[in-house]
Parts: C-alpha cells; sequence; structure tokens
C-alpha cells in the first residue's frame, strides 16, 4: 500500500515533467490551436474529476443523514471556492498572456510571478490526490485504491500539455531551454507537497473528510471556472477548447468507472 501510494502521489508530477520536456522537442512556440485544445482538454479532466471522484464520494459517506447528505458536500465545495478565491487575491501573480499582476501589489519579476501563478492552479490538483488516497486508505468511503490512482493518472495525462504550455512561452521569451524546463517541472512540484499535506491531515480528522472531499473539488473547480475556462473560450479557435473539454472530461470519467 505505501509503495503504491507514494507512485500515486509522484504520478502527476511526472506528467508535468513530460509536458514540460516539449521545450527540448519543439523549435516555435506552441500553435494557438494546441493550446486552445490542450487548456479545454485540462478543464473536462478537473471537472470530471472533481464530481466522480470528490463530489460524489463525499455524499455517499453522509447517505445515512439522508436528505441533509448533501450538506457536507456543498460547505466543503463553497469553502474550497473561497480559500482559492482568497489565495488569488492575497498572492502576487501573472497569468500567461496578460501583463497585468493579480493579486497584492508587489515587485516580484515576471518569471517568479508567472511561477506563483502556475502553482495557485496546480494546488487544488495535489489537494485533490491526495484526499482521494486518504478515503482509500481509510476505508471508509466507497473510494478504491484504483480508484484513486485514477484520479492521479487522469491529473498526469492533463499535467502535460500544461507542462508544454508553461515550459514553451518561457522559451519563446528568450530563457534556455533546461531554464525553461525546469520551470514548468517546478509549477508541479507544489502538487505531492499539497496530496501528502492533505493526506497527513485527513489521516487525523477522518470525520471531517466528506468536507475535504468537496473542498478539493472547490478548489478545481475554481481554477477551472476563474482561469482554464476563460482563456479557452477567449479570442479564435474556442471551438477546440470545446472539443478538448469534451475529450477530457469523457476520458477521466471512463477512467474513474473502470478503475473504480
Amino acid at each position: 500500500m505505501m509503495t503504491t501510494l507514494m507512485i500515486g502521489l509522484l504520478i502527476p508530477l511526472l506528467g508535468t515533467m513530460l509536458g514540460s520536456a516539449f521545450v527540448f522537442l519543439m523549435k516555435d512556440e506552441m500553435s494557438l490551436r494546441v493550446q486552445k485544445s490542450l487548456l479545454g482538454f485540462a478543464s473536462g479532466v478537473m471537472v470530471a474529476a472533481s464530481v466522480w471522484s470528490l463530489l460524489i464520494p463525499a455524499m455517499e459517506m453522509c447517505a445515512d443523514s439522508g436528505k441533509w447528505s448533501v450538506m457536507p458536500a456543498a460547505i466543503g465545495f463553497l469553502l474550497g471556492m473561497g480559500f482559492l478565491l482568497l489565495i488569488d487575491e492575497l498572492t502576487p501573480h501573472l497569468h500567461l498572456g496578460t501583463e497585468k499582476p493579480e493579486g497584492i501589489h508587489s515587485h516580484l519579476s515576471k518569471t517568479a510571478m508567472l511561477s506563483l501563478a502556475v502553482t495557485i492552479h496546480n494546488l487544488p490538483e495535489g489537494m485533490a490526490v491526495g484526499v482521494v488516497f486518504a478515503g482509500a486508505d481509510s476505508g471508509v468511503t466507497n473510494i478504491s485504491l484504483a480508484s484513486a490512482l485514477a484520479v492521479a493518472v487522469g491529473i498526469a495525462i492533463q499535467n502535460i500539455p500544461e507542462g508544454a504550455i508553461i515550459s514553451m512561452p518561457m522559451r519563446a521569451a528568450g530563457n534556455s531551454r533546461w531554464h525553461s524546463f525546469l520551470i514548468g517541472l517546478l509549477s508541479g512540484a507544489v502538487e505531492p507537497i499539497g496530496a501528502i499535506a492533505v493526506l497527513l491531515l485527513a489521516s487525523l480528522l477522518l470525520p471531517v473528510l466528506p468536507y475535504m472531499l468537496a473542498f478539493a473539488a472547490g478548489a478545481m473547480f475554481y481554477v477551472v471556472v476563474e482561469e482554464l475556462i476563460p482563456e479557452a473560450s477567449s479570442g479564435q479557435h474556442s471551438n477546440l477548447s470545446t472539443v478538448g473539454f469534451a475529450i477530457g472530461f469523457v476520458l477521466m470519467m471512463v477512467l474513474d468507472v473502470v478503475m473504480g
């Protein structure tokens, strides 16, 4: 179990590493069509993982409460959205393709603020991986170890394009290939750290596990609604992002059901 757990926690980081390595394989900046498709794909994976692997298990854990079984999921979801909103408002960061920083004023470099933006993005994914493994390890949920691995694999798959979307613009901005690769790789380092932190916390606070599952879902939904979908749907080729969303959603849904 411990070996499987450690592998599961590191799988998403492997996806980021593979995506960041695209900077060694591609000479030019990633095309807008590809970026739109990949942003939509990442959104679909995150939404499906939030619903099938986090919100539904949170409600199933409280099934004995009857009609009130939805309340822990509802409260946890809103807390997760609020938590990411607070971090987004307080942390100085800069999204790719924009020049106006968000969060509190700071004198950080553009690279540092881009990295912080990606860290905010990846934190909920690490939390999701940690909490589903906590649910599988607890034995009191309907989350199987295979289902938890499905979440890790699904997030790793969407981390591949995410890593490329980060490292390629860094290279286009004049950074070396290795520097661009390392920035992309480090952007995913927060995921295993967040996963381990949530896993340890969940093991100590088992009664609030349904809230934590929904909290991770709310945090991921915040990233999708506030960042990914606006970027994917603005400008040209937004239809490609819609197709990407459908593919990502179905892939994650199938992974969760088949492996669960």
